[in-house]
């Protein structure tokens, strides 16, 4: 498997891309809703890695910097048929490393609170990251979990 830094111009990731937006928007009401757009994610404050196997998309992540001690996790979907292979960990794994050469204190997100996040946010906990309030621009909202995670 390859990890790199991709500029979502390719069409592989705009199809996976809209597989996950479709998928949040089928789990979430529209106000619980927080996963970014195509456009949202060139913003220049995302850094957008995706992990490929021989030619093949198998998933994606971005960090967005929310301050210059704070990043926050965005985006993160492995494709169906990837699932199992450890794509998500090395996203995980890779984005910790650049919060981490970066300088920032600590690493964010937010998740979905039902059954089907269950193992997103089990593979954060695995990593350390624990239970916090809403962080940035987010509010009290029972369909969200925020999670977070201090870093040297």
């Amino acid at each position: 498997m390859d990890i790199r830094i991709d500029d979502l111009r390719g069409p592989e990731i705009a199809t996976l891309l809209q597989v996950h937006l479709d998928t949040m928007a089928g789990l979430s009401p529209p106000e619980s809703a927080h996963a970014l757009d195509l456009e949202s994610l060139r913003a220049p404050d995302v850094t957008f890695w995706t992990v490929w196997d021989a030619g093949e998309l198998l998933g994606c992540g971005g960090m967005k910097e929310i301050d210059s001690d704070h990043g926050e996790i965005k985006s993160m979907h492995t494709a169906e048929a990837s699932r199992g292979r450890g794509v998500a960990a090395m996203l995980v794994e890779t984005m910790l490393a650049e919060a981490k050469r970066r300088g920032y204190r600590r690493v964010s997100l937010e998740t979905g609170s039902m059954d089907a996040f269950a193992p997103a946010r089990k593979l954060y906990a695995r990593y350390g990251f624990s239970l916090c309030p809403p962080f940035a621009d987010y509010v009290l909202d029972p369909n969200s979990v925020f999670m977070t995670l201090e870093i040297g």
